[in-house]
């Protein structure tokens, strides 16, 4: 497959890594002094049992590709619809554009550049952060859920296919939304945590107090989610994000990473999907809505400093 992937940070540069294995893969990345790098060096991923080069082509433009089989959307939420407005040339009448992103709601931004039964929205237990320049920590893995937004699921089987094939098992699903909310449950609670304490997803583990606030989050998103037609056992899903917790081996998360370079973070799409979703069902979700304005009271802090604030 021709495939290209917008965005080479840690879950870009993975995908993109492995999926070169056995297809045309682009990674697409902004940031020049970053392509050269990759182009000359490679991304190197550690892994368990130790780490592995990979060469995928890297470059800045879309110009002079043509249209892809496949694009998919790694670079961070709020940066999607600039980055596909950017290369919109990749995107033919027969593309399909895939968000894994974190979070939901991704798909009402890809549809301004495809149609519907073009749009592949799923999510995946893989995670990965960037430990420098081209070296990537792939910190877990497990299964990737796919499915189209609209039409005949059967069509994505060649996707899947590759994506197993290049050692993501991927399954396509009926059902890709509630996975997408199981997957949050992960991410609104534990990975916010991680941000919030500036710690690894051991500590959440540690710490009686930590977790203490990483249930109260699951378990509010799951009465948020349950209002709104799914049914979600908050018992389960509390024993999965501990489980998830307990087999971290020095995880460390996006938006613990984002906070502590100072960078803006998808909190909005994160945590702000459970307190978007709660107002439209008009119930409450205080504690999501705690965890937002303190994360953005984070980065206002993080921007005060970097002006040398005090």
């Amino acid at each position: 497959m021709k495939i290209a992937i917008l965005g080479a940070g840690a879950m870009g540069s993975l995908f993109g890594s492995y999926l070169s294995q056995k297809n045309e893969v682009w990674l697409i990345e902004i940031d020049q002094n970053k392509v050269d790098f990759l182009n000359r060096e490679g991304v190197k991923i550690r892994e368990a049992d130790g780490d592995a080069i990979f060469h995928p082509m890297v470059v800045s433009s879309a110009k002079g590709l043509g249209e892809m089989d496949l694009v998919i959307i790694f670079v961070k939420a709020m940066f999607s619809e600039s980055a596909l407005a950017a290369n919109r040339e990749l995107i033919g009448e027969n593309t399909y554009v895939m968000t894994l992103q974190n979070g939901a709601g991704h798909e009402q931004t890809i549809l301004k550049f495809t149609d519907p039964r073009h749009v592949i929205i799923g999510t995946t237990k893989h995670n990965s952060s960037i430990l420098e320049t081209g070296y990537i920590n792939h910190g877990g893995g497990g299964e990737s859920y796919i499915g189209l937004l609209e039409g005949e699921n059967a069509a994505l089987g060649e996707v899947a296919e590759t994506f197993t094939e290049c050692g993501f098992v991927t399954e396509v699903s009926d059902n890709v939304r509630k996975l997408i909310w199981n997957k949050l449950f992960i991410n609104v609670s534990a990975s916010v945590m991680t941000g919030v304490l500036q710690s690894s997803l051991d500590f959440l583990r540690e710490s009686d107090h930590a977790w203490v606030l990483v249930e109260r989050l699951a378990r509010e998103a799951v009465a948020v989610a349950n209002a709104g037609g799914m049914d979600f056992d908050a018992d389960e899903v509390v024993h999965d994000v501990r489980l998830l917790v307990e087999n971290s081996h020095n995880g460390y998360t996006s938006i613990y990473a984002d906070l502590r370079n100072g960078m803006k973070t998808e909190v909005d799409t994160i945590s702000g999907s459970v307190v978007c979703e709660a107002k439209r069902l008009k119930i409450a979700a205080p504690a999501h809505e705690f965890v937002v304005e303190l994360v953005h009271a984070m980065e206002d802090k993080n921007k005060k400093e970097r002006k040398g604030g005090n």
